[in-house]
């Protein structure tokens, strides 16, 4: 390696079934890539063998980077499958049954067997203490000590690992919240202590709780998985940077997210929104349907005008999965993703109605697919796109992992073909065509929220599966062209090495937008800006700051958020501004204004960017456009009984010239993935390494 290789940097996305990374050199562009089976009892074991296969296959030793930035979805995980750790909640006197009282909505309002997810914390590790702060901040008792004296040797007494505190109105005023803090690392320093005014300080009590509650319950588990990966790092010479995805966009240091695990609910999926919207402005699109599959599950994420939609009324574990309001409130910035469970692990399997159905379970990576060789019997999609020739079996992986067809073919007809006495061949594209369409309905689902038009959106394509499945749910969608950017297969550890080094805050702040006190908003804003700044260990002039606010007509529960002017965006005044702008958002998602209804600001929100590094790539030398691409063979793909089998050309994408054009059905082939284009649509190859596919 070359001193210029030694500021490399490396990315590494986990999924269900694979663990992605990509090398990077900022100052060539040169990539590099590599993908490994996950380790579901370690995850951190995944990674440090993709680690080593870097080092193995492409000489690049961990000591060579500078930077390691992570994903993963260990958090979401631990919420899901329940395997946190033992967690207590201290409240105020009064409010123990705020977790099991929720907001007071039901979400399925004919439903008298409504179920909602058990608490994190059961009622019996929910413990009051005497304290009062008012609604203005003033506190009217402080805590009791020998109160939380007794308390903590409950809790020592129930084995409690791990330690909540949300008392009332204690985003108004923290006083009450950092005295207990202060106290249990007194009393227990073995413990650990989240506090809901730095986790969430805003209002809402179940919200605020149940966001505290979870940091908490994922808080040790975290800690020990990013001790795992330090000591792994640490063991290979590693004496860079680590920084670790937010599900809302940007990275942040270990100790941050060690402090703020909650924020990593979705981390791998925003890496791969992050690249497909760097990809898709370099192709001249900034209205995206972002499109990811990997072998577990698939994503959506909608990006208007070259911004990500980001919510923070996330959701986990949800009894059902499309009603609101049926899972655990996760109050914290997530983009605002879509996530189904069909992937390329997705089992298909008969219902108890006789039909022929798709996931949600999966065989995830052990035992995995039928194909894979590796213990499973179940059918599943890649089994599906395997016998339909949509996948060759001797170049899965780059060859790396020979698939077993024969075993596929044998899963798909004991399971489903015989006992619904189908062809084998339409049973195999029943499961590939109702993956698609399971996709493409929650996906119109997700637009008409939205209000959006899937006919004007461009997709972008990626995930180890995404690229095979994207033209047939593009088909479904009405959606007329596909980006499929190099690299597809390992799109989420790439946007993790272009995203900056941000963090965002929100805090409680009322006041009618009719009595806009400037200064004193203006004031709060700064405040906020430089809490951020310690946690990025940054100057202000390091970095961008975005100041925004929420607001909603007085007495209703949902806001709308609007971004604050910059000095020259306004010559009325910020109140006539900000009204403005929200009356804007307003009639564009109801469909009117209320003129008579006073509008109040409700929270105050900050983000902050720090540009890490630039990674650069040059265009590739640009060839005559249009020229008729070589295949390297041809093989036959079975595109349903309607169409049949056709002979369709096999391209390897590293073999593409850019121009490179081709009509009819087709596969490009990558090491990470298979590009498949369907009979009547064609694609072309661009300056930047990226396929464009036009859908019939």
């Amino acid at each position: 390696m070359t001193m210029q290789a030694r500021n490399m940097q490396v990315g590494t996305d986990i999924g269900g079934t694979f663990t992605d990374f990509v090398a990077i050199d900022p100052s060539s562009g040169r990539i590099w890539l590599e993908k490994t089976l996950t380790t579901p009892a370690d995850p951190s074991q995944g990674i440090m063998n993709g680690l080593d296969s870097l080092d193995t296959l492409h000489d690049l030793p961990v000591r060579d980077f500078s930077t390691f930035v992570h994903g993963t979805t260990l958090v979401i995980n631990a919420l899901i499958e329940r395997k946190g750790h033992r967690t207590g909640l201290i409240t105020t006197e009064g409010f123990r049954d705020v977790l099991e009282m929720r907001n007071g909505l039901r979400y399925d309002v004919y439903d008298l067997q409504l179920e909602f997810p058990e608490p994190l914390v059961p009622r019996y590790l929910r413990r009051e203490i005497s304290e009062r702060t008012l609604s203005d901040g003033s506190v009217l008792a402080s805590p009791d000590r020998g109160q939380l004296e007794d308390i903590v040797d409950f809790f020592l007494k129930e084995e409690v690992t791990s330690i909540a505190v949300c008392l009332l109105n204690a985003h108004a005023n923290d006083e009450n919240e950092r005295h207990i803090e202060c106290m249990l690392k007194e009393l227990a320093p073995g413990l650990s202590v989240s506090i809901s005014s730095e986790i969430l300080p805003q209002i809402r009590e179940y919200e605020r709780t149940s966001t505290t509650t979870a940091n908490a319950y994922v808080k040790p588990v975290v800690g020990a998985y990013l001790d795992r990966i330090t000591q792994g790092l640490d063991d290979r010479d590693f004496t860079g940077s680590l920084f670790i995805m937010q599900s809302g966009g940007g990275v942040v240091g270990k100790e941050s997210a060690c402090q703020h695990p909650v924020r990593m609910l979705e981390s791998g999926p925003a890496g791969g929104v992050a690249a497909a919207r760097w990809w898709a402005e370099r192709t001249g699109e900034n209205d995206l349907l972002c499109f990811d599959m990997g072998g577990t599950t698939a994503k959506l994420c909608t990006v208007i005008d070259g911004e990500a939609l980001v919510t923070d009324e996330y959701e986990a574990a949800r009894m059902h999965h499309f009603k609101r309001g049926s899972g655990l409130a996760i109050n914290v910035p997530v983009l605002d993703l879509l996530e189904i469970g069909t992937g390329g692990g997705s089992i298909g399997h008969i219902d108890r109605l006789g039909l022929l159905t798709v996931g949600p379970q999966s065989a995830g990576a052990s035992p995995g697919p039928a194909c894979y060789g590796k213990g499973g019997r179940k059918p599943t999609v890649t089994d599906a796109d395997v016998m339909l020739g949509y996948l060759d079996p001797n170049n899965f992986l780059g060859g790396s992992l020979i698939l077993d067809r024969d075993a596929a073919e044998a899963a798909i007809h004991r399971n489903l073909a015989e006992p619904m006495s189908m062809a084998t061949l339409d049973a195999a594209y029943r499961v590939h065509d109702i993956a698609n369409e399971d996709m493409a309905a929650a996906a119109r689902l997700h637009l008409a929220e939205r209000g959006e038009d899937a006919g004007r959106l461009t997709m972008v394509a990626y995930g180890g599966a995404g690229p095979v499945h994207a033209y047939g749910l593009a088909s479904k969608l009405g959606i007329r062209k596909i980006i499929v950017p190099p690299g597809a297969g390992v799109m989420s550890a790439f946007g993790m090495l272009i995203e900056d080094l941000a963090a965002n805050q929100v805090r409680s702040y009322r006041q009618s937008l009719d009595e806009l006190d400037t200064p004193a908003l203006l004031k709060q804003i700064r405040r906020m800006e430089e809490e951020i700044c310690k946690v990025l260990e940054t100057e202000d002039h390091d970095i961008v700051s975005k100041p925004s606010v929420d607001l909603r007509y007085r007495g209703q529960g949902y806001n709308v958020t609007v971004a604050l002017p910059s000095s020259d965006e306004t010559d009325h005044g910020l109140d006539a501004y900000l009204r403005d702008q929200f009356e804007h958002v307003y009639r564009t998602r109801y469909g009117r204004v209320y003129d008579d209804v006073p509008i109040d600001i409700v929270n105050a929100r900050v983000t902050i960017a720090r540009r890490r590094s630039d990674v650069q790539f040059e265009p590739r030398s640009l060839h005559t456009a249009g020229v008729a691409a070589s295949p390297a063979k041809y093989r036959t793909a079975y595109f349903g009984p309607q169409t049949g089998a056709l002979e369709c050309a096999v391209f390897a994408r590293d073999q593409l010239a850019p121009g490179s054009l081709h009509v009819g059905p087709a596969f490009i082939e990558d090491r990470e993935t298979t590009v498949l284009v369907g009979p009547g649509g064609s694609f072309e190859l661009n300056s930047h390494g990226t396929l464009i596919l036009t859908v019939a």
